[in-house]
């Protein structure tokens, strides 16, 4: 996947995701990572989104921290973190959605919605 395909706000939210596995001393970047970033983010889509759905966003954060809190953890890594395979195919299921839907661009809510896909199968 082209990162240049990312709306600015999604490739905010994947350093966030990437600071929040450095400072959970995880090895991998995981979709709660991201999640937890795209929920966080100031002037982001994904909050709203969710709340209009009926979802209560701040019960969903805090699932969220206590699953990440949960992952395992390593020392030693030296900031090295990389992205986990279960993130690399919601991430490549975005890229498919987006070619499907003819967007010239991969969004927040398009990883919400993959994330939403990739659990049901």
């Amino acid at each position: 996947m082209r990162l240049d395909r990312l709306t600015n706000k999604f490739q905010l939210a994947l350093a966030d995701a990437q600071s929040l596995a450095l400072g959970h001393d995880n090895q991998f970047i995981e979709p709660l990572h991201l999640m937890s970033a795209l929920l966080n983010q100031e002037g982001g889509s994904v909050r709203p989104l969710l709340t209009s759905a009926g979802v209560n966003a701040g019960k969903l954060r805090t699932d969220i921290e206590q699953a990440l809190s949960r992952l395992p953890q390593v020392e030693g890594t030296g900031g090295d973190v990389q992205p986990s395979q279960d993130l690399v195919r919601i991430l490549n299921l975005c890229d498919k959605l987006a070619q499907k839907k003819k967007d010239n661009f991969i969004s927040s809510e398009l990883f919400v919605l993959a994330a939403l896909e990739s659990r049901v199968r």
